[in-house]
């Protein structure tokens, strides 16, 4: 069966969040929920998963999903959010565990942070089938932006997370803690072994200011047109681009606190004793 694909754009961080289904009263799947953050201010908002809300309930919706694709570096998750307003089991790839392990260490966490993803309501193996209703899912390690990413294969979309952007933007970066571009080349072109007709759901996008923002694309057109992960290049080529590429970038503005709360699910910190809840800046850690 074909999904049909609702996506969201937050125009502050370039992300797509969607909502896949089988039509008006059937069960769905939202994938990468936004939860709104000022930097500045240090507040949150429901504003972006509002959208996804009043979608599910105009459509009769029924919400047996929440999929993360990873655990975000530039944006908070809305998943634990959604979860309460609609219901759902929120996902992730097993491998959410080393990602916690590692952001654990640098946060200095400690107890409150158990690193077995067990913030998580399920997590997935690689080439694990799971159902949305009618619709039939597949989860995809895809390793190399991070350790844990997932891409999801509903039907004949895939939604692939960090591993591809549109073809004018090529990929993500490979330098955060557990990030390896072998890995990532690797995943790529696991996905671009799929049918050339196959769609290809962006997790991001940031276009120039000749287009517009894109969300989908086709199998076929990366393999051709891809700057970076076009059929021409090889792995040496890749590696050497992106490790080349990703000492010139700098820290995603929302990476501090963004990570804190996804790889929890969701989740904020509990508050403490005076109401007020508190997120940790690492000084000099990056």
């Amino acid at each position: 069966m074909t999904p049909q694909i609702e996506a969201f754009y937050d125009v502050i961080t370039g992300t797509f969040t969607y909502v896949v289904h089988a039509g008006a009263g059937s069960a769905c799947a939202v994938i990468d929920p936004v939860l709104d953050f000022d930097p500045k201010s240090g507040r949150t908002s429901t504003e972006s998963a509002e959208r996804v809300v009043a979608f599910v309930r105009e459509h009769g919706l029924r919400v047996v999903w929440l999929l993360e694709t990873h655990a975000h570096a530039d944006h908070l998750s809305a998943a634990h959010y959604l979860k309460d307003v609609l219901g759902g089991k929120i996902a992730i790839g097993a491998s959410i565990r080393i990602v916690q392990s590692a952001f654990k260490r640098i946060f200095n966490l400690g107890d409150e942070l158990p690193t077995d993803g067990r913030q998580f309501d399920h997590l997935f193996s690689d080439d694990e089938h799971f159902s949305i209703g009618e619709l039939g899912g597949e989860a995809l390690h895809v390793p190399g932006h991070t350790p844990a990413d997932m891409a999801y294969r509903i039907g004949d979309a895939v939604f692939v997370g960090d591993t591809l952007f549109m073809p004018d933007l090529g990929s993500a970066r490979c330098d955060f803690p557990g990030g390896d571009a072998h890995a990532l080349y690797k995943s790529v072109r696991k996905l671009l072994t799929l049918p050339p007709d196959t769609r290809l759901c962006m997790c991001h996008d940031y276009p120039p200011p000749s287009r517009e923002p894109c969300w989908q694309t086709t199998v076929a057109e990366q393999r051709r047109d891809n700057i970076h992960l076009n059929d021409a290049v090889s792995a040496e080529q890749f590696v050497a681009m992106r490790t080349a590429r990703d000492r010139t970038l700098g820290m995603p503005t929302l990476i501090l606190p963004a990570i804190q709360i996804n790889i929890r699910a969701g989740a904020l910190p509990e508050p403490e004793e005076n109401g007020v809840r508190y997120l940790k800046i690492p000084l000099n850690a990056f």
